[in-house]
């Protein structure tokens, strides 16, 4: 029906050519439309069995391909938040350095002073008990020296008088040397 309504649309003297080539050629109408039916029959089977789930697996293929590229661009985020929160890390951990740092510094020049005015103190007290005990030596040789200007004085006297003096004399003698040189 549809073959003749076509045919009955094409004008006459292209009909007859084509039926003369149709001849030629050995054209059958029925084994046309075989053909034309087989031919849409393996194209609706190839599209259910073959290009139907070859799409379904493009798709699939495409919504992986997708979601990798919005898991990449979270992945960036990610990343790009780590390094700020580890650039922040680090400008605190130096600052923290400098802080402590700073703290030694200072803590060790208040040491230093600290060990300077022990050291002053330590040197004034050395100092101090020197003169103590040379005072001490000095008072000490002091009575050394009287007692043996004494005992000089003594025996002096008792040569230049030529008599052996008694204890009381001497004793006499003694103490108004003292006396003397203390003066």
């Amino acid at each position: 029906m549809f073959l003749n309504f076509f045919l009955a649309s094409i004008p006459g003297d292209l009909m007859e050519t084509a039926s003369t080539v149709g001849k030629t050629f050995g054209f059958s109408t029925w084994a046309f439309v075989a053909q034309v039916l087989s031919f849409s029959i393996v194209c609706a089977a190839l599209y259910k069995f073959a290009y139907g789930p070859i799409l379904k697996v493009l798709e699939e293929r495409r919504q992986k391909i997708e979601l990798t590229y919005r898991e990449a661009a979270a992945i960036k985020v990610q990343v790009a938040d780590a390094e700020q929160r580890a650039n922040d890390i680090v400008v605190q951990a130096t600052s923290g350095a400098h802080k402590l740092v700073e703290e030694a510094k200072i803590a060790a020049q208040q040491f230093q002073e600290k060990q300077m005015q022990q050291a002053k103190d330590d040197a004034s007290e050395l100092v101090a008990k020197a003169r103590e005990a040379i005072k001490r030596e000095h008072d000490q040789m002091l009575i050394e020296l009287k007692s043996e200007v004494a005992r000089l004085v003594v025996d002096t006297t008792s040569k230049v008088l030529g008599k052996v003096l008694t204890a009381d004399d001497q004793q006499r003698l003694i103490q108004e040397a003292s006396r003397e040189l203390a003066a």
